[in-house]
């Protein structure tokens, strides 16, 4: 079988795998393939553990406020249905995506998708409805990367932080197995072989004229992100892919760089607003105070909470700003070919990796708001309401994460002096053995 690296673009015949195994690159290091050990069993047990917590988490109190004598109890779904009380609907629909509605949906394919592969297997049924299937197989991996339950849950132990000095905090039942549903959709997800699971649907077709060795610089092949296979060069401007029917995208370093450009310029201009105005008000005996990011990190330090302080300046002023300069200098190196040795191409690469897996985490000050929102309304004794921060850079959030992901890194692997459409063979000097690594 042989599979196309998305990262370097080096076609690699992979080896059968044992379970528990994995083939990485042998050119840049990314994981082709990783093998599940108990493929079948193992998701579906996580995946009933995941509904369960999931209904356990929605049916009971989730937090309770109490201060001078008066309280106010949260269910989970209270942080969207108060926002969407102060005319907060985007914030609303996104906590509800994110959180609830995407990992539902996620862990409910799963359980299909693997139900549908064992009446394959072992029952020998012929599965009629093939095309539904690879549609839902291709929206499974295509939300995969929204699913924040772990990132909603950090948020959420630093918005107790934040208040447990002012009121006494009570954690219902809900609170608990949300805490669970977090830790069991995570290893969930880790468990789903995506290799595996388009294997028992859709054998990989045989492609003529590719052979191991070739790079995408050879334009005699496009590799589908989608289901690993390989396709001969596409005729027309809205090719399909011979095994998922997803649509293939042709190698284009200038049209990868345009909109990985345009989702960074926007995300920029986003996190000016949001850093300047408030991120929440917080009303107290009839005094109404604005808080922005900065301030909050602030106000926690001086409170004696420089841990959750840190937390909160980490995840939402230095990785956002970090991600952003580093995005803008891998993608300024890419557009010049300054230097795309494999030794240069390796350290992007490792770079723009590390700044696609943060990315996600900085949604954590958004998720406090909401929490912090929902729980904290006492009326004019005390409430919180979300300020016009909180949608900039939940916007700052977003784009530069479509930015990363629109970003194509095999543009790295460019030789320096050759036009992107081009065709090129590796220096003998940087050539590697197309055998991947294989190992536990």
């Amino acid at each position: 079988m042989m599979i196309a690296c998305e990262e370097c673009g080096l076609v690699v015949d992979i080896p059968n795998l044992n379970e528990g195994e994995k083939a990485t690159c042998p050119r840049c290091g990314h994981t082709l393939i990783k093998t599940v050990s108990l493929p079948f069993q193992r998701p579906v047990a996580y995946g009933i553990a995941c509904l369960i917590m999931l209904a356990l988490s929605l049916s009971f109190p989730f937090l309770s406020f109490t201060v001078n004598g008066m309280g106010h109890q949260i269910t989970l779904l209270n942080a969207a249905e108060t926002l969407q009380h102060f005319e907060n609907s985007v914030l609303a629909v996104l906590l509800m995506t994110t959180v609830i509605v995407f990992p539902a949906a996620y862990i409910v394919l799963v359980l299909y998708l693997y139900y549908c592969a064992h009446k394959v297997k072992n029952i020998g049924h012929v599965i009629h409805a093939r095309s539904w299937l690879k549609f839902l197989c291709r929206v499974l991996f295509k939300i995969q990367p929204w699913l924040m339950v772990d990132v909603f849950l950090i948020g959420v132990l630093v918005s107790l932080v934040k208040i447990s000095a002012l009121a006494h905090i009570g954690l219902g039942n809900s609170f608990w197995a949300f805490c669970l549903y977090s830790v069991l959709v995570v290893k969930c997800v880790s468990l789903v072989d995506r290799t595996w699971l388009w294997d028992q649907f859709f054998a990989m077709v045989p492609v003529a004229g590719v052979h191991d060795g070739d790079t995408h610089m050879d334009h005699n092949h496009v590799g589908c992100h989608a289901c690993n296979q390989i396709n001969p060069m596409p005729t027309t401007h809205h090719a399909r892919c011979l095994r998922c029917d997803s649509r293939l995208h042709v190698f284009d370093a200038t049209h990868s760089l345009q909109f990985a450009w345009a989702y960074l310029i926007a995300s920029i201009v986003f996190y000016i607003p949001a850093n300047l105005y408030p991120m929440m008000y917080t009303v107290s005996l009839g005094q109404t105070e604005g808080s922005t990011i900065l301030g909050g990190v602030v106000l926690l330090w001086k409170m004696g909470s420089w841990p959750i302080a840190l937390v909160i300046f980490i995840a939402s002023i230095f990785i956002p700003m970090a991600k952003m300069f580093t995005l803008a200098w891998l993608y300024f190196c890419a557009g010049k070919q300054a230097d795309n040795s494999a030794h240069v191409a390796i350290k992007r690469l490792k770079l723009y990796r590390l700044t696609e897996f943060i990315g996600r985490w900085s949604m954590v000050d958004i998720f406090v708001v909401a929490i912090l929102v929902a729980l904290v309304q006492l009326q004019n004794v005390m409430a919180i309401s979300p300020g016009p921060a909180a949608l900039c850079f939940a916007t700052v959030v977003i784009f530069t994460m479509l930015s990363a992901m629109s970003f194509d890194p095999r543009v790295f692997w460019i030789p320096k002096g050759k036009s992107y459409k081009q065709d090129s063979e590796l220096d003998a000097t940087e050539s590697h053995s197309v055998v991947p690594s294989v190992h536990k």
